[in-house]
């Protein structure tokens, strides 16, 4: 004999009937209100935080002295083996091989190039003195540059009697010239 239990279960809601009201617990207390986060004193606290972190702006020359001193700490980058075969050149390789300990990083093999070695962003490309380093090849070249952000240098092609006639103007215009050298000028 078997019974079946679903013959008994009503599966359509009567419609007379209502949905009961949960009743609160006579033993539950009322919850005092929290203070919320967004209280006046807590945002005056962050509008001077806020301030305070505008008026750390660094400058340029701070920028410049925090990249020498990356500069100072970034290890030299070899290709991989390139103290052990003459065959081999020193300048950066990515390592690839398979079996490789500089390409997983193993202690005691030299440093791999990653992105933490970086420098400021601000600074990335300029010159040691500030200045962004324009090469020029003639007079021409420094009609659309600015004195204040640019400085000049002069290219390895030009003759000397050109290079006097590009330093000249250049020093009238107010340019720092990067590669003057010991060139006798005759003003």
């Amino acid at each position: 004999m078997s019974q079946d239990n679903n013959d008994n279960i009503n599966i359509e809601p009567e419609a007379n009937s209502k949905p009961k009201a949960a009743k609160p617990k006579a033993s539950a207390k009322p919850k005092a209100a929290k203070p919320k986060a967004s209280a006046k004193p807590n945002d005056t606290s962050k509008s001077k935080v806020i301030t305070t972190t505008e008026k750390i702006i660094k400058s340029k020359s701070d920028y410049l002295s925090l990249r020498s001193q990356i500069n100072k700490k970034r290890p030299t980058f070899r290709a991989q083996e390139s103290w052990r075969y003459k065959r081999i050149d020193s300048r950066w390789r990515k390592p690839k091989g398979f079996d490789s300990f500089m390409r997983i990083q193993k202690k005691s093999w030299p440093a791999i190039v990653k992105i933490g070695y970086r420098g400021p962003k601000a600074v990335r490309g300029l010159h040691p003195s500030g200045y962004n380093d324009i090469l020029i090849h003639n007079i021409n070249g420094l009609k659309n540059l600015d004195p204040s952000n640019d400085a000049i240098r002069l290219s390895s092609k030009i003759g000397k009697r050109y290079k006097l006639l590009i330093i000249n103007e250049a020093d009238k215009l107010g340019f720092k010239i990067l590669n003057k050298g010991n060139l006798h000028r005759s003003k």
